[in-house]
């Protein structure tokens, strides 16, 4: 969402809204049983499916890129993603999506096709991001209350965990919030600077969570927390360690040109000192770039032509030269991961909080006829590119 990286920043709007590789001699869409942490997987080629349920609700209807009208996660799979991210509100009253029921829908949809799932705790009801860390309306009378606090978190991660292996629908890796810059679980305003007394013990809850399901279930059930934009890695990473953040696994990134201080000629070595600083494995977890500047909803679009970068214009070429040379510079500075934030969030007759329609059509891997087009391909190119 991103925003994320400013994951999805509404410069339209009021708010900001925060929005594996497979070696070429073992595609995984040719295996249905390849699960998570397969050993055979070298890098996670990945989409946010998150709104799909929701999209084939308002009507969309996916298409192949031979024209064929086909279930969406099937069309990812066949083009070679392997693993599917999806985020998780707490108690959501304003939609009926991303809640818990809605996730184990779509794991079950991705387990079918064999693909992998990172599931995104966003530890909100709504959208959390680099401006809104919402904490979830159950909890806030606590809010000043760390332990008790630390003690829901914990009790809803490992419930949620529990409930989904009971399900077989265990996720490969879990994010431990969503674009958490800030501290999290706040209300109103952002409190800076964060305060580590609290962060740090309510992110460690969390992870403490994971490892006790791991634990209890004999799962590898691998942990990460998501930063918007490599620039805020740096310091925040440097933080959280400092301040006994480090029994995760991967460092997730949001990383939108749009809103970053690194190009893609120089943000390699920022990915790999993270890496090589942290011991941890790294992914970027959102990306997008627009194939037009056309829209054809009344929801404004959060990648307009401040998002363009030289090189790469706004066309089907430029999206999939964009994510090829993304990918290219991820693998060779060390990182195994790259998720296309949203690739189906086409454009319906359904409304946003926003508008009617969808913010990213212009940005996802389907056109207005919500037929795939070949930015798709990246997903089959990577493997030899």
């Amino acid at each position: 969402m991103k925003r994320s990286s400013f994951f999805l920043l509404f410069a339209s709007f009021s708010m900001l809204f925060s929005v594996v590789n497979c070696s070429s001699s073992n595609d995984p869409a040719s295996d249905p049983d390849q699960g998570q942490n397969d050993p055979q997987i070298e890098f996670f080629f990945g989409a946010d499916l998150s709104y799909v349920n929701e999209m084939e609700d308002c009507g969309a209807i996916y298409k192949n890129r031979s024209g064929n009208t086909e279930d969406a996660y099937q069309i990812f799979k066949s083009e070679g993603a392997n693993l599917v991210r999806l985020r998780l509100w707490h108690s959501p009253s304003w939609t009926n999506y991303s809640n818990i029921e809605d996730v184990k829908k779509s794991m079950a949809r991705a387990k079918a096709k064999g693909m992998a799932v990172l599931l995104d705790f966003h530890y909100s009801d709504t959208w959390a991001d680099p401006e809104h860390q919402q904490i979830p309306a159950a909890w806030i009378n606590h809010i000043d209350d760390r332990e008790t606090l630390g003690d829901l978190m914990y009790q809803y991660t490992y419930s949620t965990l529990k409930e989904l292996h009971t399900l077989d629908l265990d996720p490969a890796i879990v994010q431990i919030g969503n674009e958490i810059n800030p501290m999290i679980l706040q209300d109103g305003d952002l409190q800076w600077p964060i305060n580590w007394n609290r962060n740090a013990y309510l992110l460690n809850k969390g992870l403490e969570a994971v490892d006790a399901i791991n634990t209890e279930n004999n799962t590898q059930i691998e942990t990460m927390l998501h930063i918007a934009q490599p620039e805020n890695g740096i310091w925040w990473f440097e933080q959280a360690t400092a301040n006994g953040v480090t029994n995760f696994d991967w460092i997730g990134l949001s990383y939108y040109p749009k809103w970053s201080d690194y190009t893609l000629d120089n943000v390699g070595p920022v990915l790999s000192d993270l890496m090589t600083t942290y011991n941890k494995r790294l992914m970027i977890v959102e990306t997008a770039y627009p194939f037009t500047l056309s829209s054809w909803d009344n929801a404004g679009n959060i990648l307009g032509s401040d998002s363009l970068i030289d090189g790469y214009d706004a066309s089907i070429q430029g999206q999939l030269q964009y994510m090829l040379d993304l990918q290219n510079t991820i693998e060779s500075a060390g990182g195994e991961g790259l998720i296309y934030w949203e690739p189906a969030w086409v454009s319906t007759s359904c409304s946003t909080q926003w508008g009617q329609g969808s913010h990213w059509e212009n940005a996802t891997m389907f056109d207005e006829n919500t037929h795939a087009h070949d930015g798709i391909s990246f997903y089959n190119l990577s493997f030899n590119n």
